[in-house]
């Protein structure tokens, strides 16, 4: 890294301590935080079925009207690069902490007003509108958060254990996942269909406004990073726009955080966003068994994501990536295949998919490394939030469109080949020495 925030005597002694208290502390309010916020980006996901049922016309084809809500699902994707870039310049401009802060408020407003909203029933063709703009709003929201949290929680703790730190929010966000995949089991458990229908399915949405206002509250306790109070007070910061600067000296780093980001995307969105659903609608699984494998695979996720940060930090960030790659491509196929055997060990299998998608907490660690502190906001966030909105947005309406072609293994290929292009990125990154590990911080 080429822009060293604190003096390199100052860096060893920093990268030499271990986690102290005040960084559990750190870690623990951001992770919780981020899980908060995590939940209310994702639980539309986990009701796409009831939302498509009311926010469309009753006379739409249910396979259309499912692919429209999760068209609606991917704009929040798409809208990430706008709140990711413009929050991120200012991040790197006036303090990682106020983006932040402001990121999480964002997401609790739109989230509040789609628990609120009136269905089509109501307001007709407004409905499915309003929908899709309170879910733009989120998607601005969370393209700030995510590259923000991981740059927040690395400039905090020591540089040797960046890995750990990246994946303990990583797995933070994952748990938001797991909060929202146990909400919509409970809800589906205890409601009948038609009381999900009528308004059960805005419990989610309601409780996921509160969550957010919480997240805000949690984050005021929380201190600028000494990496930014450090170039603040040597002047150091990136002159004019930091994303011209990425542009112009870090190009290789934006293609090699887009690759790792677009495995991330498919590792996520499939196995475990969509995954719930696609077993109702394609392998006919009961909608309790689908979200208590959901739930059981996002814990495996979380603390998959502990085991990859601990091991990133000890053989390195490259060779992390290379075997979990490897072991997402096998427990992917491991799973379809199964479901398409007829689903006898779905959970087992499940759980085991779930922990492989862990590998997912290496790569912030990578992407943070990759470029140096006065322009690390932009280049993270610009890198990570187009190729999430590309691969990410593009995602869940491809698959069902590979579904219906080429059949119920579709979602394995398409894991599998992204999990490929991480393996190609882990050799490239331990090829030219872009993913080794930053002790000048």
């Amino acid at each position: 890294m080429t822009d060293a925030a604190i003096s390199p005597s100052s860096a060893v002694s920093a990268s030499a301590r271990t986690l102290g208290r005040r960084d559990l502390r750190i870690l623990s309010l951001s992770a919780l935080g981020g899980a908060l916020e995590f939940y209310d980006f994702v639980v539309f996901v986990f009701f796409a079925i009831p939302l498509s049922h009311l926010f469309f016309p009753p006379d739409t084809a249910a396979w259309l009207a499912q692919l429209q809500v999760y068209g609606i699902f991917a704009a929040g994707y798409l809208a990430r690069p706008l709140g990711g870039i413009v929050m991120a310049h200012y991040g790197d401009k006036l303090g990682r902490k106020k983006m932040f802060t402001l990121s999480v408020f964002l997401m609790a407003v739109p989230t509040l007003g789609i628990g609120l909203l009136p269905v089509y029933a109501q307001i007709g063709m407004l409905a499915p509108l309003f929908l899709l703009l309170l879910r733009v709003v989120q998607g601005i929201a969370v393209g700030g958060e995510v590259p923000g949290a991981w740059v927040f929680v690395a400039e905090h703790v020591p540089a040797q254990r960046i890995g750990f730190a990246c994946a303990s929010l990583t797995s933070g966000l994952t748990v938001g996942i797991l909060i929202g995949s146990l909400v919509a089991a409970t809800i589906n458990h205890r409601m009948t269909p038609a009381e999900v229908l009528t308004w059960g399915w805005r419990l989610p949405f309601l409780v996921g406004g509160v969550f957010g206002f919480f997240a805000v509250w949690l984050r005021q306790w929380l201190s600028e990073t000494p990496v930014f109070e450090a170039m603040h007070a040597r002047s150091e910061l990136a002159a004019g726009l930091p994303l011209r600067q990425v542009f112009e000296r870090h190009l290789p780093s934006v293609l090699l955080s887009m690759l790792v980001t677009w495995m991330l995307t498919a590792a996520i969105v499939v196995m475990i966003l969509m995954t719930p659903s696609l077993v109702q609608s394609v392998f006919h699984v009961v909608p309790e068994r689908a979200f208590l494998g959901n739930n059981v695979a996002s814990f495996a996720l979380a603390l998959g994501c502990l085991c990859y940060g601990w091991l990133a930090d000890r053989i390195g960030y490259p060779h992390a990536l290379l075997f979990g790659a490897i072991g997402l491509l096998v427990c992917s196929y491991a799973l379809y295949l199964d479901l398409q055997a007829g689903g006898a060990h779905f959970i087992p299998l499940y759980a085991l998919a779930g922990f492989s998608v862990g590998v997912v907490g290496v790569v912030p660690a990578l992407m943070v490394v990759a470029f140096p502190p006065a322009v690390r906001f932009s280049g993270l966030s610009f890198s990570y939030n187009i190729a999430y909105a590309l691969f990410g947005g593009l995602t869940p309406p491809l698959i069902g469109v590979l579904v219906k072609r080429f059949g119920v293994l579709a979602p394995a290929h398409y894991v599998a080949f992204t999990a490929v292009i991480g393996i190609a990125a882990a050799v490239w990154s331990m090829t030219t020495g872009s993913g080794r590990r930053d002790t000048k911080r």
